[in-house]
């Protein structure tokens, strides 16, 4: 890549007529590897997203839990509907949105 950069410098500098080789085949999958970075990139942020979906949707199904709470429980940290179930009273009452009635149904489930 340097030879060939070399050779058209110097073809311009002395305005002689050297030969001017075609970029190398690595140029190119530079450039492939390089947008394929980015369309994995965008596919981990989707599905991240769709997980994301998944999860809150898999905590609507336990009684008591709308897609408020489900959301609220998702962004407090909870990733397993055993992890809502068996966490302790107060570590559920500390996500916003979920009140006592709500940690009472939840409790019912153990």
């Amino acid at each position: 890549m340097i030879t060939q950069f070399l050779s058209k410098l110097k073809s311009i500098l002395f305005n002689s007529k050297a030969p001017v080789k075609e970029p190398l085949a690595k140029t190119t999958t530079a450039k492939t590897k390089k947008k394929s970075l980015k369309s994995t990139k965008t596919s981990k942020s989707k599905t991240k997203k769709e997980d994301a979906k998944k999860l809150i949707e898999s905590f609507k199904s336990l009684p008591g839990v709308g897609s408020k709470s489900a959301e609220a429980f998702y962004k407090a940290g909870f990733k397993t509907i055993k992890s809502i179930t068996s966490a302790k009273d107060e570590e559920l009452l500390a996500v916003p949105g979920v009140g006592i009635n709500l940690v009472k149904k939840l409790k019912k489930l153990k």
